[in-house]
């Protein structure tokens, strides 16, 4: 067994609204209005408020830019060496933001997710020193999975836990994908640049549940739904991380996901509607949309994933913590023994899937 037993979020302090966004976007790629009032249009369908970056620029004038050239269409455009450097600056103070407050004494082993950055020595090396880990803390790095990756980081830890009874995981995921935003036309880059967002999770995962308020990671299952793959990619470019994500991505989810959450039940022995919460990683308003048309659930079953996707956008493997914290923070002696699904989804195109318990 494995349990949730403790979440930590933590976003920039760069905080912008959906349209001063889309104003620095139809200013960098040099929109005519009409080109400017539709992508306004598509930032408004998002359902977003918020999002946040490392970068200020996104609300700033032209000439007060911090990481950009200070004209108007961005050129030099910044390099992958650039956006790298950012990454490396600022993704650990997000991330022990986001740990600030919970409980290391312990922890024998670190998970670190991340697909918006790499560097070596580490994002895990540098947690172990500024938290003051034990240097023969076990640890292991999952990268470039995209929105799916902390569900794998996940089943490493519950594996960890299954494996080691005293074992005690900290999980800790960031996503800058501000950092990669793309000066392209291309309906693809629009919509990507139009979603994405800035922020970090942390979670402590424990083979024994130390208190009651806690999630319990029952049953796992993946699948591939292959007919996707060039519908939704993450790939290096020389001007930073290029996402494509494609209008038939909704539409793929729509198709396979019943199949997948069944296999998913039946693992686990449990009924359809035994599942009394939800948590779905909300990347994008299609997505949602099209996950609650398969399984037959309203937008208040899926109330949490639209929150996190309002407040903050999608933050890549990140966001799903955002939920599952959502529905942590839930956890009663009213509704102990109730049943959670969660699902992400990314590059592959992979849909993951988990059943948890509330309490014990």
């Amino acid at each position: 067994m494995s349990y949730i037993t403790a979440i930590g979020t933590a976003v920039p302090s760069n905080r912008f609204t959906q349209l001063e966004i889309a104003d620095f976007m139809a200013r960098s790629l040099e929109l005519d209005e009409s080109e400017k009032r539709k992508l306004i249009a598509l930032y408004r369908s998002t359902k977003i408020q918020y999002r946040h970056s490392v970068l200020p620029d996104y609300g700033l004038a032209v000439d007060a830019y911090q990481f950009y050239p200070r004209s108007q269409n961005l050129d030099p455009f910044p390099s992958v060496a650039q956006r790298m450097e950012v990454y490396k600056q600022t993704a650990l103070p997000l991330c022990l933001e986001a740990v600030k407050g919970l409980p290391l004494d312990g922890v024998t082993h670190l998970i670190t997710v991340s697909c918006t950055g790499m560097y070596a020595p580490g994002l895990d090396i540098e947690l172990v020193q500024a938290l003051n880990l034990s240097g023969n803390i076990r640890r292991t790095a999952i990268n470039f999975m995209g929105c799916y990756g902390a569900f794998n980081g996940l089943k490493v830890a519950n594996d960890i836990c299954l494996a080691h009874p005293t074992a005690k995981v900290l999980l800790v995921s960031v996503e800058l994908c501000t950092l990669h935003f793309q000066k392209k036309k291309d309906l693809d880059f629009l919509l990507s640049n139009a979603l994405f967002s800035d922020g970090a999770a942390a979670v402590i995962i424990e083979s024994h549940a130390s208190h009651s308020k806690v999630l319990k990671l029952e049953s796992f299952f993946c699948d591939l739904f292959t007919e996707g793959r060039s519908d939704m990619a993450w790939h290096i470019a020389d001007f930073g991380f290029e996402m494509t994500l494609t209008s038939y991505v909704p539409q793929l989810i729509k198709k396979g996901i019943n199949l997948l959450v069944e296999n998913l039940l039946q693992s686990n022995g449990t009924r359809r509607d035994e599942i009394k919460y939800y948590a779905i990683h909300p990347g994008g308003r299609a997505i949602l949309e099209s996950v609650e048309l398969a399984l037959g659930i309203s937008t208040t079953d899926n109330q949490y994933a639209y929150e996190v996707l309002r407040d903050y956008g999608n933050m890549s493997s990140t966001t799903i913590i955002f939920v599952l914290k959502k529905v942590l923070e839930l956890v009663s002696d009213e509704n102990k023994g109730c049943k959670v699904l969660s699902c992400a989804f990314g590059p592959g195109l992979t849909v993951e899937s988990l059943i948890a318990k509330m309490g014990v």
